[in-house]
């Protein structure tokens, strides 16, 4: 491959997905998810936006000294403390950089009310500053899809010769169509002085739904670099997501010869892990990582599929790593077995993870017939979810509901102390809510509250969803188990949980900053 064949992928799940609201991860999540992204290949990782908090720095500055292979990339607002701030969290980085942006269409020119040749000034200034800290310079025009041509190319000229060494177009709102897309890379790429020494890179949000359309053609038309997400985790509709984009150009690498350098072997597992940390679970039919991605219940389709794969299926489940081998699993499964279909999944665990699973797992087996692989990714993600090291932690249930009422029996520990509350409510689940407040008193308000069965049966394991907000901040909680108001309450004090690290993380209020990046 050559170099105009290479296609380089950006992850910003670390700052964009991130901005979605409810989608916070703690510290250690987010340096999980960056070693995970590290070990995929991900070209660049955006791991967050330095001056926003406090906790965001201490982030990125810890992404950037255990990187070994991505660039990482901090976001910087087009203010000279923003960039001098992104510097000290990226600098530890084996190949840092430095990613400064401004919106440049005339709804957002209102914002700073620069005119256009204040805001050139301030664009020439800003990138030259950062280049003067770092070689790795990224610029973006935000809503550049809604800038009036002429302007673009001029801000664009700006930033090149100010030592911007990658150009990203944004389509903040989702706005722009493929053909659109490609056009006004194409126009840039014509128009532009020194448009051939940079990469232009494509940033597109799923508004519409058609981010990756947008971003392919983008590619098509001559950018190298996709921005992306996993599982299109992002604000408002998401999103281009990167199991998306890296499939197609993998599959349709007759039209689209490009080489992305992907291990795509670890798409699932990683899609998994950012569900799970994230609390926004993958819908069933989300292309390439959905659960029903693989399967076919069509006759003609399963009667095709027996004789040949490729009938209906354009990739294998082994190319996103999914291993195609079943073991039946069962109470009398052991460790070794348990181990194995963990790794089938795309789950390296070490010992004690795998001691604290095969516990769950065997007292799960022993309440169903069955047990699917479905409820096996649950049961991991409920062990990941709802530690011991957590400051609430549900120790013991008891409820009563029928026609004579509802009450809950709660026992807690909390910050190592154990409480005990009884409560009544509407229900069972409102009864067992009230509990928690009893024994944890907190202003936060349930915002949505969902329950999905994990597989079919009426012993099947119920995946419980809550997200709650406080003051702006919004977070989620969700557990898995088969008893169903067992699984709720898990989840609502796992809200409770990442609540109380949110408020701990932020030193300072970060949802301004948040509203004005792209």
């Amino acid at each position: 491959m050559t170099d105009k064949n290479r296609v380089f992928i950006f992850d910003t799940t670390l700052r964009d997905g991130e901005q979605s609201p409810g989608a916070t991860m703690s510290h250690a999540e987010k340096l999980e998810i960056a070693a995970m992204l590290d070990e995929m290949n991900v070209d660049i990782i955006e791991a967050g936006f330095p001056i926003a908090s406090e906790g965001d720095f201490a982030a990125v500055t810890e992404i950037a000294k255990q990187s070994r292979n991505s660039v990482i990339c901090g976001l910087a607002r087009a203010q000279l403390p923003d960039i001098d701030r992104c510097w000290e969290a990226v600098k530890h980085a084996k190949r840092p950089r430095i990613h400064t942006f401004i919106g440049t269409s005339p709804l957002h020119r209102a914002i700073p009310n620069l005119d256009k040749d204040q805001m050139a000034e301030r664009i020439e200034q800003t990138v030259t500053h950062a280049r003067n800290l770092c070689d790795n310079v990224q610029w973006s025009p935000m809503d550049a899809t809604r800038t009036e041509h002429d302007y673009l190319c001029r801000v664009v000229e700006i930033a090149i010769k100010a030592g911007a060494t990658t150009i990203n177009i944004p389509d903040t709102v989702g706005y722009t169509a493929p053909r659109e897309s490609a056009d006004l890379i194409r126009m840039l790429l014509e128009r532009v002085p020194g448009a051939d020494e940079i990469i232009f890179a494509t940033h597109c949000h799923n508004d519409l739904g058609m981010a990756t359309a947008n971003s392919l053609a983008a590619v098509e038309a001559g950018a190298r670099q996709i921005e992306c997400t996993i599982n299109g985790l992002g604000e408002r509709a998401g999103n281009t997501a990167l199991e998306e984009v890296v499939m197609a150009l993998r599959v349709r690498h007759d039209i689209m010869p490009f080489d992305t350098g992907i291990d795509t072997t670890k798409i699932m597992n990683l899609s998994r892990r950012v569900a799970q940390v994230s609390g926004f679970p993958v819908q069933f039919n989300k292309a390439v990582v959905g659960k029903n991605a693989f399967l076919h219940e069509s006759g003609i389709h399963q009667d095709g599929v027996l004789k040949n794969v490729e009938t209906f299926e354009i990739m294998r489940p082994a190319d996103i790593g999914l291993n195609e081998t079943n073991i039946a699993m069962g109470k009398h499964s052991g460790r070794a077995a348990l181990r194995a279909k963990l790794k089938d999944l795309g789950y390296e665990v070490g010992d004690n993870q795998l001691k604290d699973i095969f516990v769950r797992f065997k007292a799960l087996a022993d309440r169903k017939k069955e047990v699917y692989d479905e409820d096996i990714v649950a049961l991991v993600q409920d062990a990941a979810a709802n530690t011991g090291d957590d400051y609430l932690q549900v120790k013991h249930l008891k409820v009563v509901c029928g026609s004579d009422g509802q009450y809950a029996d709660l026992t807690m520990i909390v910050d190592g102390e154990e409480k005990t509350v009884h409560a009544t409510g509407d229900g069972p689940v409102d009864a067992c809510f009230n509990a928690v407040k009893q024994i944890f008193p907190h202003d936060a308000r349930l915002q949505l509250y969902q329950v999905h069965a994990v597989t079919e049966g009426t012993d099947a394991q119920a995946t419980v969803s809550v997200r709650m907000e406080e003051d702006g901040r919004i977070v989620n909680g969700q557990s898995a188990d088969t008893d169903t108001i067992l699984a709720s309450v898990k989840a609502y004090v796992g809200a409770l949980n990442h609540l109380i690290v949110r408020r701990a993380q932020l030193g300072r209020d970060d949802k301004q900053i948040s509203m004005y990046s792209h």
